[in-house]
């Protein structure tokens, strides 16, 4: 029979799967013996089941019911009893965390009656009517789906009536007011009361929490962030502890270390007198952890020695989340916590540096998109000037947008293009497609632990958080700082959330430290320097190697410097722009072989000078150059134009250009319905004679050269778009006499491999006979994945991908991340089939997958011996190849 509730003691970190990252994290601190209070876990098995039939799991509430029995007997107390009742709280926990996406419901338990014992025996009739007030309000808008602004709005009122800063100078009276007030609002928009039956309470909550999993804030949250949709969320019900019981008490979060920078220490927030929702919540500006030495010393030294504990034990940065309760500290969670960029590189280097992890393991904790986020530029301090307001600098970066006070309004500017900073008094979960929107968020209160702080760091947003110097009025769409400057909807400002500092207008960029360090070896901070021995032992351990896409020396060059290990596709079509587009024209509308000769002639020089350098640049290093691709239409003018220009001299009275009619006539011969899959990359150089001899000639000419100067050029050539192995035995042969040619006029041997793209399906499933004339195969993943899928992609990305990605058809874009289904299918099928072929087949991938972290673990799983990206993202390649060499041990999770 299928289990479905374990207590915490019969738990551990190893069963986040069953119990979620909360309960086996839980059960691990129990474990540990830790002050942890009692409870237990419904696990995500009784809520897959719960989903997927919309009824419990048979035995789950038996299986509740006798956990509750050994919680109440351990306590000596019954759940929601009249004379000093037992309370518990419900809360999600998924496999990942997910900081707020999910329900929380404190104080169930609690009605007309228990209230009155709460009080009694806690002597605080304030402490009861708010603890009761909570469950009402979360209970009513969790469970019962009343809207939570109903609830806000009551308060509101009533702390503008009693002239009141907070809920913290409510009295007794006024909270036993708010609470008949709420339950009149949940009678009157559901038409219910609000449940005077505690086991009802406990089983409407577990059940709201299993929903939410669900709910459109926790689906976008998945979305962003990867997670599976099928893994459900496991519930933990715990005894309450209780931080609202006055000045001796209170909740906070803590880290470790800087979960923003990474130095070591003590960091988080305190808040006297408070439950722990309103810690994240932000509703009141926290104090630090230095500021509860004072309060509480002994609390303090005890919290210092737990996370020690913890941070030993877990080694890496542990989230803690804590309650002081009349002087006596309990521990209500920990995770590994969520950490920026810059911060992930610098703990994993420490961690190695003090002996609790290996080099290694140091390398599974970073990422390639870590990396990338590294590189991003930086404000220029020269140009700042005097900033508008300071607040804690919650997730460090720079980022410059317009200030927008809502998230709708977030989303709405975003989709049409606009670059925007969401502006709030503090962020709630219902924020988040704003905060997935904009380029930055700034909140007036709240700390390094609010919500606002938490999501922002785990999505790589710029934040900055608890800028007291501003007043917030979303109602007004504007804030105004301690100045007087008022700063209006859709105004520009820069927000650098390493500095935690808010400025006026678009403050100028310059390159980050990582950037510096790649282009100059330059070693600058600690930060930096972890970036340098990540790379270092990624380089040590990767198998891939990791080439760059470049088509120019220059583009070559800055590759070589970022660690490329040759070109894995020069593209020759970039060096038939500009001025030599002229050049092309003459070809192209060339009335005889005499005519079209003398402009490939014209070419000839102007090719061999540009692979002349680029193979300079990689000097010993594999160059890659694939032929001509596009079809020759492109490097015509647009037919639109063309036409107008005729038709405009013709209503002049004019004669039009003569060359104008050639180049319509030849636009119009040329044009094809769908380009895409028309006379383009082998049929090009099939039909139109000596284009590919002119080329292969240029690289051939190129390599004498290089050889001849005491280089070491190792040019090898790739025909596009083969379908069918005649078509690359035709080419080949082509190929062959060309480079036979110039190694006999020049009397240096020219030895270029000849190989092939494959990134059409026929491509793929024959690759085992288009092995027998392929030196290498490099996969285009780009065409691959519009011609699996039937996808235009300059077509369909605008047209529906948002609409794919919201319900769910895809996880991420396909031209992001390979589909591993589909694309990634023939990826396998076309290497197994070609290396059995040919042993030894040399095999790549050159489309923008090459770079793409998730697609280089793929390709390294399959076997394939080099990707290739464009230049700034080799470095991200080096690090993800390395990352997909290690065993597989599952990694930390601070996502």
């Amino acid at each position: 029979m299928v289990r479905y509730v374990y207590d915490f003691a019969e738990g551990g970190r190893d069963m986040a799967d069953l119990l979620g990252g909360k309960g086996a994290n839980l059960a691990e601190m129990t474990r540990l013996g830790l002050p942890v209070p009692p409870g237990f876990t419904v696990t995500t098995e009784a809520c897959r089941a719960f989903l997927a039939t919309g009824v419990e799991p048979e035995g789950m509430a038996d299986e509740v019911s006798r956990h509750l029995s050994a919680l109440e007997a351990a306590a000596g107390r019954s759940l929601g009893q009249r004379d000093d009742p037992l309370l518990v709280s419900v809360r999600s926990g998924a496999r990942f965390s997910m900081p707020g996406m999910m329900e929380t419901v404190l104080d169930i338990g609690l009605n007309d009656d228990s209230v009155l014992g709460l009080a009694k025996a806690s002597g605080s009739d304030r402490f009861a009517w708010d603890s009761y007030r909570r469950l009402v309000q979360m209970f009513g808008s969790t469970v019962m789906g009343v809207d939570t602004a109903l609830f806000e709005g009551a308060i509101t009122r009533l702390k503008e009536a009693r002239d009141a800063p907070d809920d913290v100078h409510l009295d007794a009276s006024d909270l036993a007011w708010l609470v008949e007030a709420y339950q009149r609002l949940v009678r009157e928009e559901t038409g219910r009361d609000f449940p005077q039956s505690p086991a009802e309470q406990l089983r409407l909550a577990i059940l709201a929490v299993f929903r939410s999993w669900n709910g459109e804030r926790a689906r976008l949250y998945r979305r962003r962030e990867h997670i599976p949709d099928d893994l459900g969320t496991a519930v933990t019900v715990q005894r309450m502890v209780f931080g609202n019981l006055g000045a001796d008490s209170g909740s906070g979060v803590a880290f470790t270390r800087d979960p923003a920078t990474g130095r070591p220490g003590l960091y988080g927030d305190y808040l006297p007198d408070a439950q722990g929702e309103d810690v994240v919540a932000g509703i009141r500006n926290t104090v630090t952890l230095a500021e509860l030495e004072r309060l509480d010393p002994r609390a303090y030294l005890q919290l210092r020695d737990h996370m020690r504990t913890l941070e030993r034990h877990y080694r890496d940065l542990c989230d803690i989340e804590f309650t002081i309760e009349r002087g006596r500290l309990w521990m209500l969670q920990t995770r590994v916590g969520k950490r920026t960029a810059e911060a992930s590189f610098a703990i994993s280097a420490e961690l190695v540096e003090e002996g609790l992890i290996t080099q290694d393991e140091a390398l599974d904790r970073v990422s390639g998109e870590g990396l990338a986020r590294l590189m991003f530029p930086r404000f220029d301090a020269a140009a700042t000037g005097t900033a508008l307001a300071h607040g804690i600098p919650a997730s460090p970066g720079a980022a410059v947008g317009a200030a927008v006070f809502d998230s709708a309004e977030a989303v709405r500017r975003a989709a049409d293009g606009e670059q925007v900073v969401l502006v709030r008094q503090e962020t709630t979960p219902d924020d988040l497609p704003g905060m997935v929107a904009a380029q930055a968020v700034l909140t007036s209160r709240g700390g390094k632990t609010s919500h606002a702080a938490v999501v922002a760091r785990g999505m790589g947003k710029v934040c900055v958080c608890g800028a007291e110097e501003l007043a917030v009025d979303t109602g007004a769409r504007r804030f105004t700082t301690r100045d007087g400057t008022v700063v209006e909807e859709g105004t520009v400002i820069s927000v650098d959330g390493s500095a935690g500092a808010v400025y006026a207008g678009a403050v100028a960029l310059v390159a980050s430290a990582a950037m510096r360090y790649l282009e100059t070896g330059e070693l600058s901070d600690g930060v930096v320097a972890a970036v340098a021995r990540a790379l270092e032992q990624a380089d040590a351990v990767r198998r891939l190697e990791v080439r760059a896409n470049a088509d120019t020396p220059e583009d070559a060059a800055r590759a070589r410097r970022f660690g490329a290990q040759g070109i894995g596709l020069c593209r020759t079509e970039h060096m038939f722009l500009g001025e030599r587009r002229k050049l092309v024209e003459e070809m192209i509308l060339a009335r005889d072989d005499a005519g079209r000769e003398r402009a490939l002639a014209a070419l000839l020089p102007l090719q061999r000078q540009d692979f002349i350098g680029i193979l300079a640049a990689m000097d010993g290093l594999p160059v890659t150059v694939r032929l001509l691709d596009p079809p020759l239409h492109e490097f015509l003018p647009d037919r639109t134009e063309l036409a107008v220009r005729i038709a405009a001299a013709e209503a002049r009275g004019d004669q039009p250009d003569v060359h104008d009619r050639e180049l319509l006539d030849a636009v119009n011969r040329m044009h094809e319905e769908n380009p895409m899959l028309g006379l383009r990359g082998v049929r090009l150089g099939l039909v139109v004679p000596g284009l590919v001899a002119m080329q292969v000639r240029a690289i051939a000419e190129a390599v004498v050269e290089r050889t001849r100067a005491g280089g070491s050029p190792r040019a090898e050539i790739m025909v596009p778009l083969v379908g069918a192995v005649e078509e690359l035995r035709l080419a080949r042969a082509e190929v062959a006499r060309v480079l036979a040619e110039v190694a006999e006029e020049s009397g240096v041997p020219v030895a270029c491999p000849i190989g092939t793209m494959i990134e059409l399906p026929r491509a793929a499933l024959t690759a085992g006979r288009i092995a027998e004339e392929a030196e290498f195969f490099s996969f285009g993943t780009n065409d691959l994945t519009q011609t699996t899928w039937g996808f235009s992609r300059d077509d369909v990305e605008a047209a529906f991908f948002s609409a794919y990605l919201d319900k769910g058809v895809f996880a991420t874009s396909p031209f992001e991340t390979i589909d591993r289904d589909g694309v990634g299918r023939l990826v396998r099928i076309a290497a197994d089939e070609g290396r059995a072929a040919r042993p030894g087949l040399k095999i790549g991938v050159c489309g923008e997958h090459g770079g793409d972290p998730d697609s280089v673990r793929f390709f390294h799983t399959t076997g394939l011996d080099y990707v290739s990206c464009s230049p700034f993202r080799v470095p991200v390649a080096r690090l993800e190849a390395g990352r997909a060499a290690l065993p597989q041990t599952g990694g930390s999770d601070s996502r």
